[in-house]
């Protein structure tokens, strides 16, 4: 089984401020994290390859994490960044493509959690640039907050050749009876077949100090029986689940939540949803 970790970060704050790493919650994350320290990790866990996801919605960002992933077979993949309101985004997605490590370009990703227009995504200059995107061949993540998700249903209908993809289930507040309006939003979202989900971040949407495997199987369970397993892919939102639990434990704790899976579902999960979905 080929394991893949369809989401996780790097950073070096003496090239650039992560302005999001604010407060002393997030005080722990405020210092360089790199390939080369999770690398053990993800060997450790039985992690084969990783896809690297952008943090910070600066264009130059994404040209130095493809030039990580040209020279580190760790990862396999980049989910970069690009102005979709540019009416230049074309443009900069084939320069992009055209750079050394170009060919591990597989998706793009706004910072749409971020954005105070609940209804950002159906603008019509950000509608013209996820078009780009899927005439480039590639993905769109979407990390957002909860009350977003309706508009992330529209725009996906809208653009059926664009394949969207749900990072951390869409950031459902991890608490008991916390499901019923996230839960009908996801089923939604999944009806749509041009959308997939990632079973990533839920570690630090919980209570991060004593959150339980059993605290996140309603929202697991939730998205595989709105997913299912071959529109599912697994993520350790690396090093940000560090605020909750270590590598080793987010990929145990995913680990034990497929347990009752068939083996070929869960090597969707873990691996082959991921590899199809950014043509690893």
């Amino acid at each position: 089984m080929t394991v893949i970790d369809a989401h996780q970060h790097v950073w070096d704050l003496s090239v650039r401020d992560q302005d999001w790493i604010d407060g002393p919650e997030l005080a722990p994350l405020r210092r360089d994290f790199t390939l080369d320290e999770l690398r053990p990790q993800a060997a450790a866990a039985g992690v084969d390859a990783t896809v690297l996801v952008q943090t910070i919605c600066v264009p130059e960002e994404t040209p130095e994490f493809l030039a990580l992933a040209a020279a580190d077979p760790l990862a396999a993949g980049v989910v970069g960044w690009t102005d979709l309101t540019s009416r230049a985004v074309g443009d900069t997605l084939a320069a992009l493509r055209a750079r050394p490590g170009g060919e591990h370009l597989v998706g793009i990703r706004h910072q749409v959690q971020g954005e105070d227009d609940p209804d950002w995504l159906l603008r019509p200059d950000v509608d013209r640039g996820l078009a780009a995107v899927a005439a480039a061949g590639l993905a769109y993540d979407l990390v957002l907050r909860p009350e977003q998700l309706p508009s992330a249903v529209t725009a996906a209908r809208a653009r059926p050749e664009l394949t969207f993809v749900l990072d951390h289930l869409g950031k459902p507040p991890v608490r008991p009876r916390a499901q019923d309006t996230w839960a009908a939003d996801l089923r939604s979202l999944a009806r749509l077949p041009n959308t997939v989900a990632k079973l990533s971040g839920l570690v630090t949407e919980a209570d991060r100090y004593r959150w339980t495997p059993a605290d996140l199987r309603p929202f697991v369970m939730t998205a595989l029986e709105a997913f299912g397993p071959r529109r599912l892919m697994f993520g350790s939102d690396w090093p940000v689940c560090t605020l909750a639990a270590d590598y080793g434990q987010v990929m145990d704790t995913t680990r034990e939540l497929l347990a009752e899976l068939a083996e070929h579902e869960r090597a969707e999960v873990l691996g082959g949803t991921a590899t199809r979905i950014y043509n690893l």
